[in-house]
């Protein structure tokens, strides 16, 4: 018996008495489980065949009024439509405790409460339809101090876990094979994602949404966010491994998120937003977004491999505005999305920005189509590019032209093996000047261009 193993059992075996009690303080370092109940001491029985809806509510209800922990020992339990009062701990052996949800509902809700505790459980929805009311197999509504940990949650016909102004933690657990999104947090009390593998979701991964735009503050961090698909279609609402929706001041931070069927991390409306640190591989679109009406995104130190757009920071038509764009690696870009560009570019884009943002010490190497892109027709304004290396694009920096467009600043990048010019004019898709660092910009006063190096 390894250690892990060794522990989980010194601790069962003290909720059963066989453990002096003076010894478990030194053995006990996982789950501290003196006076906790034990759900077979009330009537709950591991493997049993028939549904055990009713006696694992008697004993959790039992637990609550002693303000005990209900602890489930190792074993499978066939359960529906469970409500956890404020308080309630709930504490199993990770990987061996296992509810599995018999259809008809919900399998665990809690409302209007706080100190709910989830700890070392297996809910399982065995891919059974929840109810109408039941936006997830694990529902949380207006409840402080949430903690799911070291527990998995799988087999949703929803989302995974649904959790409605909620504060709290989601640590250390495994959140997969939802028919909607792995985590799906709206209206969020300040609540912290961190160090989970969310997985084989059909529509989304982590969900940090609002129903009305204002103050979130909830953390994403360390997870790993992996196979999020689009069954429910559209253009990027859904297929997004890590999405932020009208919520400000999220920070979503060294995340590994991989083969998203469009971003690996998209901010739609979300102001005062970091994204920093994270690395993004083989996105179906564009990597990492900040659009439509937000004001405030720091995009820094992110890694993108294979992506169709590396960042985009956008619809400065819809007030989407101010950014900081710093220090990211952006390679092997491609042509081509989940949808036709209706642009005419075809993607293959490294960075595109519009409004009142810096862009400096980027690197970007392989944008089939233009490394940096800055302004879309007559959305540029006071954009400033320095310090950037961009290689092995086809065309290294193009910048809007047309009327009415604000001040852009060129300074200081380094070109090398852009076939098609180092900077050219467009107009929306087309380019319509000749490389800006051989003619001079005398006749686009809105451009400052300067030492900049063609290799």
């Amino acid at each position: 018996m390894d250690r892990r193993a060794f522990l989980f059992a010194t601790a069962a075996a003290a909720v059963s008495g066989t453990v002096p009690a003076a010894a478990a303080p030194e053995r006990i370092d996982l789950v501290d489980l003196r006076g906790t109940l034990a759900a077979t001491d009330a009537g709950v029985h591991p493997g049993a065949v028939d549904d055990q809806s009713v006696e694992l509510q008697a004993a959790i209800d039992r637990a609550a009024a002693e303000a005990k922990p209900l602890f489930l020992p190792p074993g499978r339990y066939e359960v529906s439509n469970l409500t956890l009062p404020s308080g309630m701990r709930l504490v199993g052996v990770p990987g061996q405790t296992r509810l599995v949800y018999g259809g008809g509902g919900h399998l665990v809700y809690a409302a209007n409460g706080s100190g709910i505790s989830l700890d070392g459980l297996t809910l399982d929805g065995a891919n059974r339809a929840l109810g109408d009311y039941a936006p997830g197999l694990v529902h949380f509504m207006a409840m402080d101090d949430v903690t799911l940990e070291r527990s998995a949650v799988i087999g949703s016909s929803r989302n995974g876990l649904a959790l409605e102004r909620v504060s709290g933690r989601i640590n250390g657990s495994r959140i997969s094979g939802a028919r909607d999104a792995g985590i799906w947090s709206v209206d969020g009390q300040g609540l912290t994602i961190t160090d989970n593998l969310v997985a084989d979701c059909g529509d989304g991964g982590i969900l940090v949404h609002r129903w009305t735009k204002g103050e979130d503050g909830t953390i994403v961090s360390q997870n790993r966010v992996e196979r999020i698909g689009a069954r429910s279609g559209g253009t990027g609402q859904n297929g997004n491994g890590i999405n932020v929706f009208r919520a400000d001041g999220v920070v979503v931070s060294s995340n590994r998120v991989a083969d998203c069927a469009f971003s690996a991390v998209r901010s739609n409306a979300g102001s005062n937003v970091q994204i920093a640190g994270n690395s993004c591989f083989r996105s179906g679109e564009t990597a990492i977004y900040s659009e439509f009406g937000f004001e405030g995104a720091m995009v820094s130190g992110n890694i993108v491999d294979g992506a169709s757009i590396g960042i985009s920071i956008a619809n400065f038509n819809d007030g989407g505005r101010l950014a900081v764009v710093s220090g990211n690696m952006i390679r092997n870009l491609r042509h081509g999305a989940p949808y036709p560009d209706e642009h005419g570019l075809d993607f293959g884009i490294g960075i595109s920005v519009e409004a009142d943002a810096s862009v400096t010490g980027n690197v970007i190497d392989g944008a089939p189509s233009v490394g940096l892109l800055l302004g879309w027709g007559p959305y540029l304004r006071n954009i400033v590019a320095t310090g950037n290396m961009i290689r092995d694009s086809k065309v290294g920096v193009g910048v809007s032209v047309v009327d009415g467009v604000g001040d852009v600043m060129i300074a200081n990048n380094l070109f090398s093996a852009t076939p098609d010019g180092a900077v050219r004019g467009m107009r929306w898709a087309e380019f319509v000047s000749d490389d800006l660092t051989r003619i001079g910009t005398a006749d686009l006063p809105h451009i400052t261009l300067s030492a900049n190096r063609i290799g």
